[in-house]
């Protein structure tokens, strides 16, 4: 399968058989003693901190672009490179850098499917040697597309064409968990916590399309609407917004402020 191919979601055994390709860049999110110990032969780590940025008590921003060039450099990324991003805890710091590379306007990229508990359980070849990246000169060009700020949600609130998908748990939707100055939900978002696109029987790999499609359309998050994921940093919910990407949604944006900022502001409506 030539690179250019590779399909958004991409089975372990797929990658494997790409290993030893030179346009592919597995990049591996997971915790640092994790990469220590183990990870896909070939891969660079990235420190998750460093695709985020936090201003005040919104805590999942993008950083500049200066900065973003500089980390996307480090870990060696050129233009011409296809992302395979991955992580230990079932994609969602892995799908941030996806939506990040979304944003910036690269386009060859695929979350590894299951991630490391995928790769690891299921006999592909482990590496613990570290790998050391060539550093390149990757200048990001920033677009606004994949974005939603604080003005666009305040603005699209009463939207009919808009849907806000809260990826966040229960608890924290309705109130009873409050990770920010006031509890509750954006008014009129609707709840799906990114766990539930899981299938924990199948090493944490995304359910099968049409039990995804199934479960969005129940809610209302149809492909004719505007999507917009967010959770408290857009860390779950960047998983969430590729999970929609895989299943043909193209009008998606995710809400990088999230709840850390919209929950800490005293000037937005709360359910």
């Amino acid at each position: 399968m030539p690179t250019q191919t590779l399909p958004l979601i991409l089975e372990p055994e797929v990658l494997e058989a790409h290993l030893d390709d030179d346009a592919i860049l597995i990049v591996d999110l997971s915790k640092p003693q994790t990469y220590a110990q183990l990870h896909v032969p070939g891969a660079v780590h990235l420190d998750y901190a460093r695709i985020i940025h936090g201003e005040g008590p919104a805590k999942g921003l993008l950083p500049d672009d200066a900065e973003l060039s500089e980390v996307l450099s480090g870990i060696g990324l050129t233009a011409q490179h296809h992302v395979v991003a991955y992580d230990d805890e079932g994609g969602g710091r892995a799908a941030r850098l996806l939506w990040t590379l979304e944003v910036v306007g690269h386009r060859g990229y695929s979350l590894l499917n299951g991630g490391l508990h995928a790769w690891a359980n299921e006999g592909h070849p482990l590496s613990h040697e570290p790998v050391a990246p060539t550093p390149s000169e990757y200048r990001v060009q920033r677009g606004e597309a994949a974005v939603a700020d604080l003005q666009f949600m305040r603005s699209h609130l009463n939207d009919p064409s808009v849907v806000i998908l809260d990826a966040r748990s229960p608890e924290e939707y309705d109130g009873r968990k409050r990770l920010a100055e006031r509890g509750g939900h954006i008014p009129g978002a609707v709840n799906m916590e990114w766990t539930q696109a899981m299938d924990e029987r199948r090493n944490l790999r995304l359910k099968d399309a049409q039990t995804l499609r199934a479960m969005l359309e129940t809610l209302g998050v149809t492909p004719d609407k505007t999507v917009v994921t967010h959770c408290q940093t857009h860390h779950r919910s960047a998983h969430t917004y590729i999970v929609l990407k895989s299943l043909g949604y193209t009008r998606l944006k995710g809400y990088p402020g999230s709840w850390s900022e919209w929950g800490n502001r005293s000037d937005t409506p709360v359910e």
